[in-house]
């Protein structure tokens, strides 16, 4: 038997990157009535004739991501567009909730520095450095950025996500133009992009892979209770257990050490009203569930 990553799945078959070969294959018995083999994954399977193969068995699992489904993945690469369409920074703050509920590292990468003027870029990406997070200003169009992008994704299994329009297919052709990714458009009517992919592909990039992913226009929280939200904010949880009440949200509480530091600009106030847009949401859900 050989071993390999899957990095496609379409119509029952799965395609094994093992070396510098793929092999087509499909699911022995219960693998291929569960459906349960994704990209990311890593199998034994045996070989048959002209690069076609049957796959035996499936390593463990580190993760798995369900939305988009992929496994095994060691980074989130969200792409940020600074303009045309503007950032969205609430898609944003929501995506990386989620990642940390995930527990899974972050590069936010901000595309289309060619359409916007310096300061107002380093503005954008301060807010997310100084909350902790490995953040990368990059023209993908152009090349400006890519050569720090590509060592960040050596030898790790990578998502790519962010908004359509973001400019995602464009980045991943600036990095190899032999891929040829259709590339949408942005609608002049909505100011926001059109979807180009479509099914989830592990690409080899910079000796590491990229999952190419459908774009998001939504990403759905999970159930949790109002007073964890804070968790999932690295900047507002380091303040978080200095505040009087152990069950303090952050809003209108007496002595809440989050809103001393908002007061004193060691918070971004952008990302702070992006947390409460969230924690209402989760309230209006404590109240369904």
């Amino acid at each position: 038997m050989k071993e390999g990553l899957i990095i496609k799945g379409y119509g029952g078959f799965y395609y094994v990157r093992s070396g510098k070969e793929t092999w087509c294959c499909r699911g022995r018995g219960r693998l291929r009535r569960k459906q349960s083999l994704l990209p990311g994954d890593y199998v034994q399977f045996t070989p048959l004739q002209k690069e076609e193969g049957v796959i035996e068995a499936i390593e463990e699992r580190k993760n798995v991501l369900r939305r988009p489904p992929v496994a095994n993945v060691d980074q989130v690469i969200h792409v940020v567009s600074l303009a045309n369409p503007e950032p969205d920074l609430k898609l944003l703050d929501r995506s990386l909730v989620i990642c940390e509920l995930e527990q899974l590292s972050v590069i936010i990468c901000f595309n289309k520095i060619d359409l916007l003027n310096s300061e107002r870029a380093e503005e954008l990406e301060s807010i997310y450095r100084k909350a902790g997070y490995h953040t990368i200003c990059i023209s993908a169009l152009f090349g400006h950025g890519m050569e720090k992008l590509c060592q960040a994704l050596a030898g790790k299994i990578s998502v790519l996500s962010g908004p359509s329009g973001a400019g995602k297919s464009t980045l991943l052709n600036s990095m190899d133009p032999n891929l040829s990714l259709e590339t949408g458009e942005i609608s002049k009517k909505l100011k926001r992009g059109k979807h180009t992919t479509r099914h989830v592909l592990l690409i080899p990039l910079c000796d590491g892979f990229v999952a190419d992913t459908p774009g998001f226009s939504n990403l759905e929280l999970p159930p949790m209770k109002r007073v964890d939200l804070a968790c999932f904010f690295p900047e507002i949880n380091e303040f978080a257990d200095q505040c009087r009440f152990d069950d303090c949200i952050h809003l209108d509480e007496p002595d809440c050490a989050v809103k001393n530091a908002l007061d004193k600009r060691l918070i971004s106030s952008t990302r702070y009203e992006n947390y409460k847009h969230l924690l209402q949401e989760i309230i209006s859900k404590e109240r369904i569930y």
